[in-house]
């Protein structure tokens, strides 16, 4: 009898075992539907294979540095730190958010996604030429959530464990099912070396080179004036599928200017090689050079597919003063786009009216449908106007009289109880606060001061004072960080694929965190709610509607005033360099995918 049951109970156990579903090891993650490269790709469409691998890169640095710690919340980092550093899978940049194996030559997950397992290559190596394992990336996931910046603790919130299963194999266990996203944004994260760290304070800026894995190592610097990046000889993942024909370049130097005009004139003098221009008023004067004109460099726009997000200048929503909407939105009316959009980029930019700019995700007329649908919970909590009107930014004709709009501002403002006073100033009737703030802005940034100017005066003649600060770039990283400001210039990058970063943008428990970029301050429950829809959006089209029903909700708010966007690249070049065919959509790849000839 004892031996029946013994032998029911591990028949038991093996049949149980042998039900458990197998998970198939993929060489890849899309984030919805299938992937554009199968496990057989040799290498990615937007690269030559064939580049050959020589010559320098010098690269234009803004302002200075003073750390190579890249995940510190103190210090400037230099750029391009990035290229010391692998991930464990690479991102396809002709896909809305697929990855392929990098550091981990295999992933398996569940249907569910609820945990994920990444299989690291027995060939990925540090620079010192030891193993990457399983434990650098646990120890990794512990200290960018516990010790750097905060936005790896919001991006990762639903990270519950992480595990070495062996050397080789390390598992993400989630605390929610059907987060798409999730196993995706674990394998973007940039893998340290915890043998390198294990015996320094990963919270201090540092000068002294680190390890990493990537096709690049840390070469000459000169601090805050210059650094170079030298390409790793026999660098482990060259041959790679994901790395096959990018980083051909044997050095990447950048020189730092704090002068935009100054590094354009260093362009023209051969100093550095390529620029990437921001300024439409650069762009479309200062270019009437030599070099460019006799076709020794090379001056052109390329159109991209990549959403804009939302740049805009920004109210600090922690303080009292910008609590009343009719406030934010009359100052809103004060900001005459078109005029300046003429005046100061010869009409070169289009206006931002959504915080998924240029994207799929852009809410548009009235919710409706599947969207109405989305929305209608939270209908008690929303505006009226979310749902009877369309959101339409204030708009002008451009010829420099804006009395109209600030007709309206002043009603708002009158309405609102804000009374003029002999100062002809304006303060409200009841708490006395007078309307009176700071615009701050980076000395690398000072071309806004031109747009901001005559913005100031429309204020002015609405009863409101406005002043303009002008810091250098390593104090206004600091006051940005601490949320010490009143009006700034906020950007906020979207996605093909929007998910947890949303977290970061906008979550209430971001709003208080020093470091977190939810510069508006937004605490609403209904916000974090979508987000939250947003993350576990179990379809593509299922995604975009959630995303959309967050736009509506967050301008409904009159949170910032948007400025404007360029859905392209505007560059010049020196004639040395060799490019693919092919042009990726969503990134320009000029130090991953270009050559010299």
């Amino acid at each position: 009898m004892v031996i029946i049951m013994k032998f029911s109970v591990l028949a038991l156990l093996l049949l149980c075992f042998l039900s458990m579903p197998a998970f198939a090891q993929e060489h890849a993650l899309a984030m919805h539907g299938d992937m554009k490269y199968s496990a057989n790709f040799t290498h990615f469409d937007y690269v030559n294979p064939d580049a050959p691998k020589s010559g320098t890169l010098r690269m234009a640095g803004n302002e200075t540095f003073d750390t190579l710690n890249g995940f510190s919340t103190k210090g400037v980092a230099a750029d391009s730190l990035g290229l010391l550093y692998d991930s464990l899978l690479e991102k396809a940049q002709d896909e809305p958010f697929s990855m392929y194996g990098a550091l981990a030559e295999s992933v398996e997950t569940p249907e569910d996604r609820s945990w994920v397992i990444f299989n690291i290559r027995d060939t990925a190596k540090w620079h010192d030429g030891k193993p990457v394992t399983a434990a650098d990336v646990v120890w990794t996931f512990e200290i960018l959530t516990t010790k750097a910046r905060p936005f790896y603790k919001a991006y990762y919130a639903n990270v519950e464990n992480v595990e070495a299963l062996d050397e080789r194999r390390v598992k993400f266990t989630f605390d929610m099912a059907n987060n798409r996203e999730l196993p995706l944004i674990v394998g973007e994260m940039p893998i340290l070396p915890a043998h390198y760290w294990q015996d320094k304070d990963f919270t201090a800026t540092t000068l002294e080179p680190p390890l990493g894995s990537g096709p690049y190592k840390i070469g000459k610097i000169v601090p805050g004036r210059s650094i170079e990046f030298t390409r790793v000889q026999n660098w482990w993942g060259a041959e790679l599928p994901v790395f096959k024909g990018r980083y051909n370049f044997d050095r990447v130097t950048y020189d730092y200017y704090r002068d935009q005009n100054v590094s354009l004139e260093a362009l023209f003098a051969g100093e550095y090689d390529f620029r990437q221009e921001y300024t439409a008023k650069l762009w479309a004067t200062a270019y009437d050079a030599p070099p460019v004109n006799d076709g020794r460099i090379t001056k052109k726009k390329i159109n991209n597919g990549l959403p804009q997000g939302m740049q805009a200048f920004t109210f600090n929503m922690r303080l009292p003063k910008f609590q009343n909407i009719a406030l934010r939105k009359a100052i809103n009316y004060a900001f005459d786009y078109e005029w300046s959009n003429k005046q100061f980029a010869f009409d070169a930019y289009t206006r931002t009216d959504s915080y998924f700019e240029n994207s799929e995700m852009e809410a548009t007329g009235l919710p409706e449908g599947r969207e109405l649908e989305i929305l209608e919970p939270f209908r008690d909590q929303l505006p009226d106007s979310v749902f009877t009107e369309e959101f339409v930014i204030p708009k002008t004709d451009g010829s420099g009289n804006n009395r109209g709009n600030l007709r309206i501002a002043m009603k708002l403002l009158d309405d609102a109880g804000y009374v003029v006073g002999a100062d002809k100033v304006r303060t409200h009737k009841d708490t006395g606060e007078r309307l009176e703030f700071e615009f701050l802005v980076s000395n690398t940034n000072a071309a806004f001061e031109r747009w901001f100017q005559p913005f100031k005066q429309n204020m002015e003649r609405l009863g409101i004072i406005a002043g303009i600060r002008i810091v250098d770039a390593s104090q206004y990283i600091n006051l940005i960080l601490a949320h010490d400001y009143e009006l700034i210039i906020g950007s906020w990058g979207q996605s093909t694929s929007p998910g947890n970063e949303q977290r970061e943008y906008w979550g209430s428990d971001r709003a208080d965190s020093p470091g977190t970029r939810n510069y508006i301050g937004v605490k609403d429950p209904v916000v974090d709610a979508l987000i939250d829809l947003i993350v576990s959006a179990p379809t593509r089209e299922e995604l975009v509607l959630r995303s959309r029903a967050l736009d509506r909700v967050l301008l409904s708010g009159w949170y910032v005033i948007p400025n404007w966007h360029l859905a392209a690249w505007r560059i010049a070049y020196w004639n040395k360099f060799g490019l693919p065919e092919t042009q990726a959509p969503y990134s320009l790849g000029v130090i991953d995918t270009w050559w010299v000839k």
